[in-house]
């Protein structure tokens, strides 16, 4: 079989490279083995406009965020599916000093930083004695109805194949590559947290994280907002369905879940929540992130045949789109890519 791009993954990085390489015309075939436990798998889609204790503005933010938010509905209404929501984000304060440094930065105008009037709004529903502040426009992106209905479209188009990748039988030629019974001009890593270990990229600065998170039915608590305390409890697209996580592990033996994540997460719930709710499920992941926080993007210096589509972080959902159309052009026609994500900055370490 022959084709011009073989993409390795499809999580939120191979999903949105093969949806603008398929508006492009572009011939591809998608290989994933469907892991439960990938990162965009477990992701909660939240797309945050500021980050950090400072509540800055979040790198590029102005670009990213309304193109997400056209493509993401774009996607969803070819797909027949409820691809993003509007939320905005309610930051519940945990102290007196959090609460002062949030109105601080309100008080400097901080773009998507608001203060509230009505701090009474929540206590029916949530236990708090310091106030929240307001994040907006802040978006979910709901990857639990986006990868499933993306991965049927593929296959019904045959350009998927549900296997492993095996390393050791990809083949370069003077052509391009070649895979068991693929012939393609490229070759496109979008392999999530195995990039890190991938023979021709494991040199780039990659940073993986652990996270965990648990799933819970809270049916009476208002899902038109993303809360904050600790941790994030964000809604899920089904009704009464919500995510709460997650913690930061930059050292771990495994990808498993933790009774101390669990019992940290539960304790947060059953004195934060004044109405009922129930555990439903137990996660962990790798999240692919990069030291600097930069995505990679872009070919092999040495290889041309070979590129990489990876390092999105917690910040995949906002970036996939945008980078993803970049990436896809640049293969196509040779349109430019971001010097700040291009993998071509690191063409001295990829090239020793």
């Amino acid at each position: 079989m022959q084709t011009r791009f073989l993409i390795i993954g499809q999580g939120i990085a191979g999903t949105w490279l093969s949806y603008y390489l398929q508006q492009a015309g572009a011939s591809f075939i998608v290989l994933d083995a469907s892991n439960p436990l990938s990162s965009s798998r477990l992701a909660a889609g939240i797309i945050n406009p500021v980050t950090g204790r400072r509540h800055v503005a979040a790198w590029m933010v102005e670009e990213l965020h309304p193109f997400a938010w056209k493509q993401y509905n774009q996607m969803g209404r070819e797909l027949g599916i409820k691809a993003i929501s509007e939320k905005s984000i309610l930051d519940f304060f945990p102290s007196a000093q959090m609460r002062q440094s949030f109105m601080q930065r309100v008080e400097e105008k901080a773009q998507y930083v608001h203060g509230r009037t009505d701090e009474a709004a929540f206590r029916d529903h949530l236990n708090y004695d310091f106030g929240f502040g307001e994040i907006k426009p802040a978006y979910t992106a709901h990857l639990e109805h986006i990868l499933p209905a993306w991965r049927s479209h593929l296959i019904a188009k045959e350009q998927l194949r549900e296997e492993k990748f095996e390393t050791e039988e990809l083949m370069l030629t003077g052509k391009g590559v070649r895979y068991r019974d693929i012939e393609a001009e490229k070759i496109i890593f979008c392999d999530g947290s195995a990039g890190a270990d991938n023979r021709y990229f494991q040199a780039l600065p990659y940073a993986p994280n652990k996270g965990e998170l648990l799933t819970v039915d809270i049916p009476d608590l208002p899902a038109h907002h993303i809360y904050k305390r600790g941790m994030i409890l964000a809604p899920l697209a089904g009704e009464g369905k919500w995510w709460i996580g997650s913690n930061y592990a930059w050292k771990f033996d495994d990808d498993q879940p933790t009774p101390q994540f669990r019992e940290q997460a539960e304790a947060l719930l059953k004195s934060w929540l004044k109405v009922p709710f129930s555990i439903t499920g137990h996660f962990a992941g790798i999240r692919p992130a990069t030291l600097e926080r930069r995505p990679f993007v872009g070919l092999h210096p040495r290889l041309p045949q070979i590129g990489v589509f990876n390092g999105l972080g917690t910040k995949g959902c906002s970036l996939a789109p945008w980078f993803a159309k970049q990436l896809s052009s640049f293969l196509t026609t040779d349109g430019p890519l971001d010097p700040e994500a291009s993998v071509m900055r690191f063409q001295k370490i990829l090239t020793r």
